[in-house]
């Protein structure tokens, strides 16, 4: 049983259609895989990843809605089991919520929650493609915020726009939030646009920009329509093979052990 906070990684970018939950669920599956117990929580209001694991929409004290009060435990709060990770779905509920939280201090309600699930090691926080209370709470329960970047043009201004959201978080309620890194998702070597942005993130972030990048594939294209994780659909796919190594570089970064997917 563990006695300390689990890593926590904020998985943000404010555009959308950047295989943000995609990677949320890819990268949870692998380092459950890996031997790690997971933790995964849908902080957006639509609900994309509880439904990407073919979860109802659940009442809102079973969902991640319930961290927002002043009453909740981990004990009212079941995640759900899946093979190799459990999820915390999201609800409407997060909408109403969001309209109530307005004071500076309510940024803090998603790191005191996530903090009592102290028997997992790694929690992965999934956001909407917005700067909201929800992505900034993230970004304050944060250990490290990764940012999946299509490399064309409007996934990186918005992925440009969450870092600065970041470095005001930094500045006032996480000071120990590391810059943020980027995972380079829907990369393909055909298309000149995408080695440009490649290359501009690269040329401009260094080394926070991941090595591994996901490459379009048709297996995580399957997993997506069938609500499976790519590891589920084709282990042997180059889908599965790019998630497992951006799940190795990520926990090696956050200094997790694991063992080989």
């Amino acid at each position: 049983m563990r006695n300390s906070p689990p890593a926590v990684v904020a998985m943000c970018n404010h555009k959308g259609g950047t295989g943000k939950t995609t990677s949320v669920l890819n990268i949870g599956a692998a380092a459950g895989l890996a031997g790690l117990k997971v933790l995964l929580v849908d902080l957006d209001p639509q609900g994309f990843l509880s439904r990407m694991v073919s979860l109802d929409e659940p009442r809102p004290e079973a969902s991640s809605a319930a961290f927002f009060s002043a009453s909740f435990t981990k004990s009212r709060l079941v995640p759900a089991a899946f093979n190799g990770f459990d999820v915390i779905p999201a609800s409407r509920a997060l909408t109403k919520r969001m309209r109530m939280l307005n004071r500076p201090t309510d940024h803090l309600w998603v790191k005191e929650s996530v903090m009592e699930y102290d028997s997992y090691d790694l929690v992965v926080l999934d956001t909407a493609a917005a700067a909201t209370v929800f992505s900034l709470g993230a970004m304050v329960a944060a250990t490290l915020l990764l940012i999946p970047v299509t490399p064309e043009i409007q996934p990186v201004h918005g992925a440009e726009s969450a870092c600065e959201s970041a470095r005001i978080v930094r500045k006032t309620l996480n000071p120990d939030l590391p810059g943020p890194h980027f995972l380079l998702t829907q990369v393909d070597a055909r298309k000149r646009a995408h080695h440009h942005y490649g290359h501009y993130l690269r040329n401009r972030y260094g080394h926070r920009v991941l090595r591994s990048v996901i490459r379009t594939n048709a297996a995580l294209a399957r997993a997506y329509d069938s609500g499976k994780t790519v590891f589920e659909c084709d282990t042997r796919s180059r889908g599965a093979q790019d998630y497992a190594n951006a799940a190795d570089e990520v926990l090696r970064i956050l200094g997790l052990t694991l063992a080989k997917v």
